[in-house]
Parts: C-alpha cells; structure tokens; sequence
C-alpha cells in the first residue's frame, strides 16, 4: 500500500482548513487542534515546518496565530506534502539522477518507467489546490496517461 506519513496527512488536514476559513482570519495551535482533532503539539510542529516553506504565516501577540500565507487557489497538496515530507515519489530512483547507493542500477530496467510514474503521482497531487480541497465537492479527476506521439 503507497501512503504518506500521518505528519503529511495532518499538513493536509490544517491546510485545508485553514483554506476554509474567510480571507486572512488567523487560529492559534490550540484553536486549530481543537477544530481539526489534530493533537496541538501536532499542529505545532507542522505549522512550524509548513512556515518554513512560507505556506503558513504567523502573527505574534494575544490575538495572533496562523493563515496561509497564499491564497488556497495557489498552494498545492504537493506544496505541502514535500515540505513535510521532502521530495514526492514512491521511489528513490524515480527521484534522484545519481544511484550510487543502489546495487542494481547498473541492470535495472524500470527506473524510466519509476520516473515516469513519480511524476504523474507529483502532477495529480500539484493539480489539486487547498482551495479544491477545502470545496464540498470533490477535486476534478486529473486523467494521467501516455503521450502518443
């Protein structure tokens, strides 16, 4: 089974939340674990990782706390997938040029077709907004599939 980390699952979880709340209202930790059910030094920790990536601000004082730092329209579930997470792929060999570490590069077959299946899993999570997500409805399908030629 091909799943993300449940630190990732919980950076989607804020963010989209945070992507339903009206234009540039903030949350603090506390109101946002309180509002998701994500533990508070959860939301803590991913804000703070999500904040390094500039996809959350934050505003100090009594009345600060967190937004997106973008309009929902414009941050990606993989914006905030590979900030928690880094690179997206479910292989290293899709990602990486330099396979040093692995013993069968020299005869592998398939790590073409791993970067081409990383990359519609990093196309089919980049097509689909915290605004879409944050939506009633359901996100459009993204169709992958081959180019002909």
């Amino acid at each position: 089974m091909l799943r993300i980390s449940r630190l990732a699952d919980y950076g989607v979880v804020l963010g989209t939340h945070l992507a339903g709340l009206p234009e540039g209202e903030l949350r603090s930790v506390r109101e946002l674990a309180g509002e998701t059910g994500v533990p508070q030094p959860t939301v803590s920790k991913v804000l703070k990782l999500l904040g390094r990536h500039q996809l959350v601000e934050s505003s100090r004082g009594a009345s600060g706390g967190y937004r997106l730092a973008a309009a929902p329209e414009e941050i990606s579930v993989a914006s905030v997938i590979s900030a928690l997470e880094g690179p997206i792929g479910i292989t290293e060999c899709g990602l990486m040029e330099d396979h040093e570490d692995c013993s069968l590069s020299d005869h592998c077959s398939v790590r073409g077709n791993w970067r081409l299946i990383n990359g519609a899993i990093l196309t089919a999570l980049e097509s689909i907004s915290l605004a879409q997500m944050a939506s009633p409805q359901a996100p459009a399908l993204v169709r992958l599939g081959r180019k002909t030629s």
